[in-house]
């Protein structure tokens, strides 16, 4: 299908991008990549009457190392993630779980900044985002503000990014020495969405788990830490047993939907199976 008409903005920089949504109104939407709103616009489930292209602002093209964490501009391309030196030394789990991200065409243009303010639950990289409490920098008319990845996604395709506001970039905090890492994802397809998928970072000492990060893609309306499965295993054996055991919790509190893919209680099945799956190979075992 052709999308239906309207004005185009190619922003320079990110108060060109604020003010050319402020004079569009609530009907403007920002371009990154493409790859989520262009199938959108084809589909006409959504007709704006702007579109603002923030594709070019240099500020939100930049990986910034600053100490602690890494500032990950918002329209950095899904394989500029994956392939980042800064990137796979300090944070491999965003690293590894990019590499799963549909194919190679989508990652070259696709970028992380628009998965996340697009905020599909079956999106992989929102997920990474949660699990390592990254924070999201965002850019309005009264300025820049920081918002916690567990104030950010809000529901289906919503997150705290208002309608004349840019998401710049993502703040994820870096892990340090002694985590793995491990994105499990099970879906129809080598490219589709994931019916369920879990990202694990485990940090190991003398055999017993000393810290644990994970979360879930798909098993709610947004991504969800399981925090039961992290209280569970913080303190306890490094071994498959323990590690199953806690796992058998992971769909506590979830609210996985029911579809032409899945049903929830498969869902909240794979979940449990993926999260001792994704456990145990962060943990090395």
């Amino acid at each position: 299908m052709i999308p239906s008409a309207f004005d185009y903005v190619r922003a320079g920089t990110v108060d060109e991008a604020v003010a050319a949504l402020v004079a569009g109104g609530e009907d403007a939407k920002v371009l990154g990549g493409g790859q989520s709103l262009i199938p959108v616009l084809r589909l006409r489930l959504n007709n704006p009457s702007l579109i603002v292209d923030v594709s070019t602002v240099d500020e939100m093209r930049s990986i910034v190392d600053e100490g602690s964490s890494l500032l990950i501009g918002a329209a950095v391309t899904t394989d500029a993630v994956m392939k980042d030196a800064g990137v796979q030394a300090d944070i491999p789990l965003l690293a590894i779980t990019a590499a799963t991200v549909a194919d190679r065409a989508i990652r070259h243009r696709g970028t992380f900044g628009g998965s996340c303010a697009h905020a599909d639950p079956a999106g992989d990289l929102p997920t990474v985002a949660q699990a390592l409490d990254a924070e999201f920098v965002i850019a309005g008319p009264g300025g820049r503000r920081t918002v916690a990845a567990k104030d950010f996604f809000l529901d289906f395709f919503t997150t705290a990014v208002g309608p004349d506001e840019v998401l710049v970039a993502v703040r994820v905090p870096k892990l340090g020495a002694g985590w793995g890492v491990n994105y499990q994802k099970f879906q129809r397809t080598a490219q589709a969405w994931a019916i369920v998928g879990v990202a694990a970072a485990v940090k190991t000492e003398g055999g017993t788990i000393t810290g644990a990060r994970i979360a879930l893609t798909n098993m709610g309306a947004t991504p969800i830490r399981a925090s039961s499965v992290e209280a569970a295993l913080i303190g306890g054996p490094a071994t498959i047993e323990a590690i199953k055991a806690a796992s058998a919790s992971a769909a506590d509190g979830t609210k996985p939907t029911s579809d032409t893919h899945a049903t929830a209680d498969f869902r909240s099945h794979l979940a449990r199976v993926h999260t001792a799956r994704a456990v145990a190979k962060a943990a090395g075992i």
